[in-house]
């Protein structure tokens, strides 16, 4: 992993990932191990716009992470938002990702009490999004963690997330999900169902976000057949 220098209340940073939008770093704040998100600028946007929108995100992934908090969706406590270095910082989580978990269960075997407990944290901490209007826009199994001791699953990384109670985003969202499952773990058996049984428990709103989903399902049928 690379280190580069540090930014002030920091110590040396470690990269730990790089993606279209930013980059991702280990560090020390204050005392704390934490994680660093740095949003960087696009070359091929005008400097004023880039700096506009660049901090227009930064400003809205942090209030959709402390709306999620606020409606009981355990996310990483937020440290700190430098509005000149485009950075959040944020707890760090020990723990590995649900993809890890799933990945792991389709080598060795599935754990079927475990399994029942993820899916279930998962379907209640999405029903509680939607139902406080508050979409994540990338609901992957890698942007979820599973706290070590504990199992608490901790919702990462709301970039594209945005605030909207019409079942169509809901539906979407839950799309997301669903296709990255089947992508990635099909050999964990059908873990969607298991997750939507619990979002019909979470969620007050559940039937019309559902009944959504099948139109958005039978879209993606017709764009898989088509291409």
């Amino acid at each position: 992993m690379e280190e580069t220098e540090a930014c002030a209340n920091h110590s040396p940073l470690v990269l730990l990932k790089q993606g279209a939008e930013a980059r991702v770093f280990e560090s020390n704040f204050v005392g704390r191990r934490s994680v660093i998100k740095e949003r960087f600028s696009k070359k091929y946007r005008h400097p004023t716009l880039d700096i506009k929108l660049t901090l227009r995100r930064l400003n809205a992934e942090a209030r959709c992470m402390t709306k999620a908090r606020k409606l009981g969706v355990c996310t990483p406590a937020l440290y700190a938002v430098d509005t000149v270095l485009n950075t959040l910082t944020f707890e760090y989580v020990e723990g590995p990702s649900l993809k890890e978990v799933l990945l792991e269960f389709g080598l060795k075997g599935v754990v079927e009490e475990r399994l029942d407990d993820i899916a279930s944290q998962v379907g209640d901490a999405i029903g509680k999004l939607h139902d406080g209007g508050l979409i994540h826009g990338d609901l992957t199994t890698s942007n979820m963690l599973l706290k070590s001791g504990t199992n608490q699953l901790v919702l990462i990384d709301f970039g594209l997330s945005f605030t909207s109670t019409l079942p169509e985003d809901k539906a979407v969202d839950l799309y997301v999900l669903e296709r990255a499952l089947l992508s990635m773990h099909s050999s964990c058996g059908n873990v969607m169902d298991r997750i939507l049984a619990a979002y019909r428990k979470s969620s007050k709103q559940w039937s019309s976000t559902l009944n959504k989903l099948a139109q958005v399902r039978q879209r993606g049928r017709k764009r898989t057949m088509v291409g």
